[in-house]
């Protein structure tokens, strides 16, 4: 490919607002790797990071904050995001103004059960007014400067509607622009196999050329190559016999079009997919077979992301790091470059090892991100957890004991938990407050298809979160499972999980701020706790981790109380 062809064949991918940018967006930036590895001139934009939109959302939230008492804000930003996803799809399809106003209305309720006032609500509608402005004057800057032939929009639950506008805006700008949607919306929302996502497809017949859904860097190529049909729009693994990318000869994510102060870590991987099946999970549904790279890989990878952009902390996408975490340590033992990491763990029986989390914590181990749940048996059985309270409890002292920060995810209100099952939640977080860095509880969200137990659910009675004349304000219509608990109990609970979180002064940061704070609160707690955040900012390069000690009178007290409960 000459220059004039490459120039021709410009591609732009973009990740649109709103999604917290904790790092650089890592679907686009592997993307852009695997395509400039076939000689396409790539250009990769993340707009959640640009300071205007940045300034609309906490605009927004701080309206939406004002709305509701403190006792219902429950995990504040997380449920908000309900309210902020669907209003801007509410008010980009917008044609009825008294309608829309009512559906405004009906989204704050139904996810904090609190009237807004009609001023709180205009409001929110010029907030939302304003950000339509500001991001089609982005686009078009963004369109007319970097000459794209292709447009390829990373696509989540919170950025659907502004890549939806994007995509229509894009094609009565700039008609002969190619434009592909991809990203893990398809595998959940937007599943398949969903009715959202048959509304979904002639909602945007018009402006969308193709949509790839799953592993997306071999069939980008060949979508890119014309070895696809012309005449298909939708295109999954299936369409090229499930040909998988092998993981060591993938390329490294390129960050490089990215401002990367503005984000605290770098993104990397080890695998794809996951090797277990929780109930409430699309991991499996995304990613098909499990796979992973091997440790000398990873760690060749992340040293050469610190010698090219100088940071020392990633995040680890994976589903779960199990498979690999003591190769992984081992190989940074070895290494001379000290490389911290962040990374989603399940509390297995190797969790409980205090001889296992000293070594990942001599190698680099920073953040542990565990997904405990609930704190009753019968709970975790039917999440199919595979796990029980006494491992849950063992490995957060047997983290906690290393240093590594312990991030504890708990989904609140599955299906069938009971008010028991709740206060068994409730008594282990608060039995365990000093080994919990921090806590994110979230209520259960249910999709029609593409969660590991949606078949199983449909034997339940689905019905429609919002009214039927709703449907043509969102594209992405919500069901609820009418069982025990109901949406507003499972609210209740929520806002009785956070308070309790609130009164035992354990953190829910968000901020600088609030994470700094939180970082002290550990360093006081633990004495091999991992450095704070804001020292990789300031410090140089940081290297405590090589000379970590083992505290046996606390490794001692764990091993004697370890009660696995098999």
């Amino acid at each position: 490919m000459d220059e004039k062809e490459k120039n021709q064949g410009k591609i732009l991918l973009m990740l649109l607002p709103f999604w917290t940018p904790l790092l650089p967006p890592m679907g686009i930036s592997c993307l852009k790797s695997h395509l400039q590895a076939h000689g396409y001139p790539v250009k990769a934009v993340d707009a959640s990071a640009h300071p205007d939109f940045k300034q609309l959302y906490e605009d927004y939230f701080n309206v939406l904050r004002k709305a509701v008492p403190e006792k219902k804000q429950g995990n504040f930003y997380s449920i908000g995001h309900d309210v902020l996803r669907n209003h801007m799809t509410a008010f980009m399809k917008n044609n009825d103004k008294n309608r829309y106003m009512e559906l405004l209305k009906l989204l704050v309720y139904n996810t904090f059960y609190e009237e807004i006032s009609s001023e709180e609500l205009h409001r929110l509608h010029e907030i939302m007014g304003r950000f339509y402005t500001r991001l089609e004057e982005y686009l078009l800057g963004l369109l007319e400067g970097e000459k794209p032939a292709v447009l390829g929009l990373s696509v989540n639950s919170g950025t659907l509607s502004a890549s939806m506008f994007a995509a229509k805006f894009t094609r009565e700008r700039f008609p002969r622009i190619k434009i592909v949607m991809g990203g893990g919306v398809f595998a959940d929302q937007l599943d398949a196999g969903s009715p959202n996502f048959k509304s979904f497809l002639e909602e945007t017949s018009g402006y969308i050329d193709n949509i790839i859904i799953g592993e997306g860097e071999t069939l980008f190529v060949k979508l890119l190559k014309g070895e696809l049909p012309d005449s298909q729009k939708v295109f999954t693994l299936n369409d090229i016999d499930w040909e998988i990318l092998d993981l060591d000869k993938a390329g490294t994510p390129d960050f490089s079009d990215f401002d990367l102060s503005a984000y605290p870590n770098l993104g990397a991987y080890t695998s794809r997919s996951c090797p277990f099946q929780c109930s409430f999970c699309s991991e499996t549904v995304q990613w098909g077979k499990y796979r992973r790279k091997t440790a000398r890989r990873i760690v060749e990878e992340l040293t050469g992301q610190y010698k090219t952009y100088g940071h020392q902390l990633f995040f680890m996408t994976d589903s779960l790091l199990n498979p690999v975490i003591t190769d992984l340590a081992g190989e940074f033992i070895r290494s001379d470059t000290s490389i911290y990491w962040d990374a989603c763990i399940r509390a297995d029986k190797n969790v409980c090892d205090t001889r296992n989390t000293l070594l990942w914590r001599k190698g680099g181990f920073y953040r542990a991100r565990l997904g405990l749940e609930s704190g009753s048996p019968r709970i975790l059985d039917k999440m199919g957890k595979k796990i029980t309270p006494g491992q849950i409890k063992e490995a957060l002292k047997s983290l906690a004991y290393a240093g590594i920060k312990t991030s504890t995810l708990w989904v609140i209100g599955h299906p069938g938990e009971t008010e028991e099952d709740f206060r068994q939640t409730l008594d282990l977080v608060e039995e365990m407050k000093d080994y919990i860095y921090d806590v994110e509880g979230t209520p259960f969200w249910y999709h029609l298809t593409g969660q590991s137990n949606s078949e199983e659910w449909l034997g339940e009675k689905s019905v429609l979160l919002y009214p039927e004349w709703a449907g043509d304000m969102l594209v992405t219509r919500t069901w609820i499972i009418d069982c025990e608990p109901g949406r507003e109990e499972i609210y209740r609970r929520m806002h009785r999980f956070m308070a309790m979180l609130k009164r035992l002064g354990i953190p829910n940061p968000y901020s600088m701020l609030e994470i700094y704070e939180a970082d002290q609160r550990w360093k006081k707690l633990h004495k091999n706790a991992v450095p704070a955040q804001a020292e990789f900012a300031r410090a140089g390069y940081i290297d405590e981790n090589k000379k970590i000690k083992e505290l046996n009178f606390i490794a001692s007290e764990i091993q004697e109380n370890g009660d696995f409960g098999f």
